[in-house]
């Protein structure tokens, strides 16, 4: 026994040590005590924002975090975000470069991964202006009243026969028939599988890849992600391949298309012939290749964050029956006997507003921000900060800050808005759900209507039950890790109409 004791008093001190010299030689955030080769990837866990915020309430808001050879800060309060995010924006507005982004976003050509600077600049105020601006997004309302009024007879016919309904298909039908009308000028066909295949990229995407953290490792794709990433790559590329031919012959086979009925790929390809000093730097560097990765990230921004959020939205009013009847009971007296809730109503729904809110808080759509890279050395909180760090925003962990919600924080309370300026614009960094500075989410107006109007007309002139008899409390509200989370299991319900 005593050579063992020995032993390990050797390893503890010899731990004491090193993480003296690491966190005071370069005067980092503290942190857990790096391994050799790994780091701290050992304790990332299937659920790493859970994990990250285990160990910040050891180590504090501002995380110092080796994971291989790369070197992190975790973001956990938002006191802490705003001094990354808001005083040092700048610093913080790059991406770095991984895996992910080389396959499924054509080498970081689209908005998300591409790196801090002008060709970034072009791609966002494009997407914004052609797509996202409300005038844009007033052009294609009498669309989503058409994709909204679909849904609701889908839903009356399986209200009449008493049919369990699988939330999570009718939610992404809807919204994917929205937005493919909105790029592609079309519904969606039985010849692409968006869902499936933006599914697994997210899912991919935001797995800690080692061949991004430990480079040696990276030829023996020891998660078979490089392959995963390739065969994902190939199926998303020959579908945008099909829909961009498809565009071309039609533009070439009449004249040029009708500005007011040109779809987003019409207006990508138009790009070339147009040099407008709008979009001069993009429309002289943009070719095959940026048109897909610019896609895939309003197919996959647009698709994926909007029914992972309508799903924990739908999750929590079964979960929470008393906030269901007080949302019925605002629609019935906004809305009135109307068939259909419209855009123009969503504004008047103050309870609404506090019900997306307090589902952000507790169950984010992402509960890691996509990481920032820092572009030059900073100083913050007296802390030194590397060029090239990556910076990750844990905002799963804010919800759960009592030093921010109180003790009742594990509560879904909708009225702790009532009384309360936070905004979804995450200006106060409480509430940033869609990112926040310069790389948050140009499509947030977007995002808040299609949410808005599935949610609204779901529970406007119908109730809902659970199936079988299940309980509120037995109602599975785990999540499934990637970019974004979804529910790990699917959301079903028993839908009854009201006249």
């Amino acid at each position: 026994m005593y050579p063992v004791t020995i032993a390990v008093l050797l390893l503890v001190l010899t731990g004491i040590i090193l993480r003296r010299w690491w966190y005071t030689n370069k005067n980092l955030p503290p942190g857990p005590v790096p391994l050799p080769v790994i780091g701290s990837l050992h304790l990332l866990g299937s659920l790493p924002h859970r994990s990250f915020h285990k160990l910040s309430q050891k180590y504090g808001p501002i995380m110092s975090i080796r994971l291989g050879s790369v070197q992190f800060v975790i973001v956990s309060s938002p006191d802490a975000a705003k001094l990354f995010l808001g005083t040092h924006d700048a610093v913080f507005a790059s991406r770095p470069y991984i895996q992910a982004a080389k396959y499924l976003s054509y080498d970081s050509k689209g908005m998300t991964f591409a790196p801090y600077g002008q060709y970034w600049r072009s791609v966002r105020k494009f997407c914004t202006v052609k797509l996202l601006s409300g005038s844009k997004l007033n052009g294609f309302a009498g669309m989503r009243r058409e994709e909204i009024g679909l849904m609701v007879e889908e839903i009356k016919a399986a209200s009449k026969a008493r049919n369990v309904v699988n939330l999570s298909e009718i939610v992404c039908s809807t919204i994917e028939g929205m937005v493919c009308r909105m790029l592609f000028g079309k519904k969606n066909d039985d010849r692409f599988v968006f869902k499936t295949i933006i599914d697994k990229s997210m899912e991919a995407t935001g797995l800690f890849n080692v061949a991004d953290y430990v480079p040696i490792l990276a030829p023996f794709d020891l998660q078979g992600l490089t392959k995963r990433f390739k065969s994902l790559s190939k199926e998303l590329d020959e579908m945008f391949e099909i829909l961009i031919d498809e565009h071309e012959k039609r533009n070439q086979a009449s004249e040029s298309p009708n500005r007011d009925q040109m779809d987003f790929i019409d207006i990508l390809l138009s790009l070339k012939q147009e040099h407008s000093s709008t979009n001069d730097e993009l429309s002289y560097t943009i070719d095959r290749s940026n048109m897909k990765a610019i896609l895939l990230d309003m197919v996959a921004g647009a698709i994926d964050t909007s029914n992972t959020s309508i799903e924990w939205v739908l999750s929590v009013l079964l979960k929470h029956p008393r906030v269901m009847k007080e949302l019925q009971k605002e629609l019935k007296t906004m809305v009135g006997d109307k068939p259909i809730v419209e855009e123009n109503d969503l504004i008047k729904l103050r309870y609404w507003h506090m019900v997306v809110k307090e589902t952000f808080r507790l169950y984010p759509t992402g509960p890691l921000l996509v990481p920032h890279e820092s572009m030059e050395d900073v100083v913050i909180n007296g802390y030194n900060i590397p060029k090239k760090t990556r910076v990750l925003v844990n905002y799963w962990a804010f919800g759960r800050d009592p030093k921010v919600w109180s003790d009742n924080w594990e509560e879904f309370l909708p009225e702790r808005f009532l009384d309360n300026e936070i905004d979804f614009r995450g200006n106060d960094f409480k509430l940033i759900q869609f990112g926040i500075g310069r790389r948050g989410c140009p499509g947030m107006n977007l995002g808040l209507l299609n949410i808005g109007l599935v949610v609204c007309n779901m529970v406007h002139r119908f109730d809902w039950e659970l199936p079988n008899g299940m309980s509120t409390s037995d109602l599975d509200m785990n999540e499934k890790f990637g970019l974004t989370t979804p529910r790990a299991k699917p959301l079903f319900a028993i839908p009854t109409y009201r006249n």
